[in-house]
């Protein structure tokens, strides 16, 4: 009992202020990496972390050396494994989505109006089963993706939208980038997801807009060809099969300003 309380006599407002900025970091960090390949690395990596303290702790020493190597070696592959994450992490720290303040600049009815937009346009595309990839850029820069295609610099309209993907023409292979209220872009070529747990059934387009969402914070809608169904990736987590309302919901959570000075620290987002 007295050695408790001599701990606890040492423990001060710091301590306490640490162990919850400690919290919370590792918090942010299994929020930042749940749904990913990361997940399952991450229980492999606590695996042998538990076995290497067993085989200490029985005296294990050839299985102990083995564990030991394979962790050294663990330190410098594990940047190279969790790259897309560790990319992901930086980006949002450098744009403040760790602690997540928002201070929107975009107009709200400018924002509203695209949305519906691409909204309209994604329903005539599915009618007729043609398929389509839309990226609408948030905070993270998409120009590395915009200068792979046709600069259009156009009104994002719905119109323009639907004869963009038209088969056969010009600009319907790759994707369309929308920057604001403006379609920047056509023909783009967007990285392709590395998840090897997807659906098989998910074509290119459907990786793509994956990809390009676990690398950056856009928001990427897909059409598909073949079912028209549409979806919505964000953060690396596709939404499939949604109906006109449900995307119309989907789209002003994610895009439209939050409010001035809007502290969120659970990461989501608040429409106003």
């Amino acid at each position: 009992m007295q050695s408790w309380l001599a701990v606890l006599d040492k423990f001060n407002i710091l301590d306490v202020i640490d162990i919850l900025i400690v919290a919370f970091v590792l918090y942010r960090f299994l929020l930042l990496i749940r749904g990913t390949r990361a997940i399952p690395l991450l229980k492999g990596v606590i695996v042998i972390l538990v076995a290497t303290g067993l085989a200490s702790v029985l005296h294990l020493q050839a299985l102990s050396w083995l564990l030991n190597r394979t962790i050294y070696l663990g330190i410098f592959a594990i940047p190279v494994i969790f790259q897309p994450e560790l990319r992901r992490a930086l980006d949002q720290l450098g744009r403040g989505g760790i602690f997540n303040f928002s201070f929107g600049n975009a107009r709200a009815e400018d924002v509203r109006q695209t949305i519906a937009e691409v909204v309209k346009a994604t329903q005539v595309l599915a009618k007729n089963r043609i398929g389509a990839l839309i990226a609408l850029e948030r905070t993270t820069g998409l120009t590395e993706y915009v200068e792979t295609g046709t600069l259009v610099e156009g009104v994002a309209s719905s119109e323009l939208l639907i004869n963009t993907f038209i088969p056969n023409t010009p600009l319907h292979d790759g994707a369309v980038i929308i920057r604001g209220s403006r379609l920047v872009a056509a023909a783009c070529f967007l990285p392709l997801t590395e998840d090897r747990d997807l659906d098989k059934k998910l074509g290119t387009r459907h990786r793509a807009a994956i990809g390009l969402t676990e690398q950056s914070d856009a928001v990427t809608v897909v059409v598909s060809e073949e079912t028209g169904q549409i979806s919505v990736a964000v953060d690396g987590v596709l939404t499939r099969n949604l109906s006109e309302n449900a995307l119309t919901e989907l789209l002003q959570s994610l895009l439209m300003p939050r409010k001035t000075g809007t502290l969120n620290f659970f990461g989501r987002k608040a429409a106003t």
